[in-house]
């Protein structure tokens, strides 16, 4: 690590107070970002960043990372047969090789596509060794993340309807004191709990009381797919005495008016993900109902099993389902769309700024302000999907895609270089090939001695 100096690009730093740079510097020393200048002299490696856009870092606020073995293998699900294709045929199946595979995979497909800062939604603790082994990988990947320690998945009855099984405590302890004794890391803890709804009252009671224990931040799903109104998730909640500023709201597509109120009141966090909502039938991706209630909703992936893992795709599904859903009401109504409608900035933001809102870090990621740690990327605006350039943040979130990344650069040191990730991508790509003929080889022969 050193001084960098990106140079001569187009710079949409996300800093209100320093603005868009037409032509522009980001000068990096060490692992965070030391100045942003129309023109820096400096004694400074020179990235020549001519023709190139320069973002902050991409943050993706929930993947089920370990998931990256079986990509693609549920592309027409819904969010039933999610439960029944994933978490009851793979999911018991994994082997804690398989989650290092592919968290180290996903990780990497993640910083490939400009994202630098991941929540890793692990429901995936089959065993002791599990955590272990996606820690491992997020390690490896060189990305920054906070992990979040979920439940076991070895069995749909016993963790998922209504369930008597509480996330372990004292591996929850043993990994916060084995991996997470500060908070200051490139990696940071959570804990992924399944909530009311999923689980008894007790259950509830008692993850979000070891999360508060330890001092770990909590992230939920809630209010997605057609059953959701009847859970009332956050009105359990509620009434359980347990919301608070420390907990992420997954999803939220079916919320009461009083939910919505209450997540604002309260200080609780948004993650979205526009994408697996609209297909998987989750509902209408809440963007415009939460910026109204004073939220700032950020955006995730989910799964890789039905949906793509970059977040250009997901910020356009944000912004074309949220205006197309807005553009069907007021057609009906025969007025005009409202002046808040969802922009391309918003998109952005909710992919960079509001993403560290979300994880709790924007004192130091989310936007290029010198003194922010130095997670950037720089985009090809030269390539044909992207130029001419008349509008720099409508060419990110309208027309760029995982080609684009040229450099991507995590704590002030390169990931990705040139179009290249600085890893061994074979040897990476074999781990998680290996762990999806293992799986499905597995899912077949469990089918079969069940039929």
């Amino acid at each position: 690590m050193g001084k960098i100096l990106l140079k001569g690009g187009t710079v949409i730093t996300m800093d209100e107070q320093i603005g868009d740079l037409p032509t522009g510097d980001v000068l990096i020393e060490d692992d965070r970002i030391a100045a942003v200048q129309p023109s820096i002299h400096a004694d400074a490696e020179i990235v020549d960043c001519t023709g190139r856009i320069v973002i902050p870092g991409l943050i993706d606020t929930h993947r089920h990372t370990w998931e990256a073995a079986i990509r693609n293998c549920a592309p027409n699900a819904t969010l039933d047969d999610y439960f029944v294709e994933i978490l009851d045929t793979f999911a018991p199946l994994y082997r804690a090789d398989d989650v290092y595979a592919s968290n180290l995979a996903g990780a990497l497909e993640c910083l490939n596509a400009g994202i630098t800062t991941l929540v890793d939604w692990s429901h995936i603790n089959n065993t002791p060794e599990h955590p272990d082994a996606a820690i491992r990988g997020l390690q490896e990947a060189g990305i920054r993340a906070q992990y979040a320690y979920g439940s076991a998945n070895t069995s749909l009855q016993k963790y998922w309807f209504f369930s008597a099984e509480a996330i372990p405590a004292d591996d929850v302890r043993r990994i916060r004191s084995t991996y997470f004794s500060s908070d200051q890391g490139l990696l940071t803890m959570a804990l992924a709990t399944r909530g009311p709804g999923f689980t008894q009252d007790d259950v509830v009671r008692a993850e979000w009381g070891l999360a508060r224990e330890l001092g770990i931040p909590i992230t939920v799903h809630v209010g997605m797919g057609r059953l959701a109104g009847r859970y009332g998730m956050v009105e359990q909640l509620d009434r359980l005495g347990l919301l608070g500023p420390d907990i992420t709201y997954i999803h939220c597509c079916y919320f009461s008016e009083h939910e919505w109120r209450r997540v604002a009141d309260t200080g609780g966090t948004i993650s979205i993900a526009p994408q697996v909502e609209m297909q998987m039938g989750h509902g209408w991706p809440p963007v415009q109902k939460a910026h109204r209630y004073g939220l700032r909703p950020s955006l995730s992936i989910d799964v890789v099993t039905t949906v793509p893992g970059d977040m250009f795709t997901e910020m356009r599904a944000a912004f074309a389902g949220e205006r197309a859903r807005i553009n069907a009401v007021y057609w009906e109504l025969d007025q005009p769309i409202p002046e808040d409608t969802p922009t391309a900035r918003r998109m952005l933001e909710m992919a960079t700024r509001n993403g560290a809102h979300v994880v709790g870090l924007e004192d130091h990621i989310g936007s290029l302000t010198p003194g922010k740690k130095a997670d950037v990327v720089i985009l090809d605006a030269r390539a044909l999907n992207m130029a001419p350039v008349h509008d720099p943040v409508a060419a990110v979130v309208i027309s760029a895609d995982v080609s684009n990344v040229e450099h991507v650069i995590v704590n002030g040191g390169f990931r990705k270089r040139d179009g290249k990730l600085l890893t061994d991508v074979n040897r990476v790509r074999t781990l998680v090939e290996n762990s999806r003929d293992y799986l499905v080889a597995a899912a077949a022969q469990k089918k079969e001695q069940v039929g």
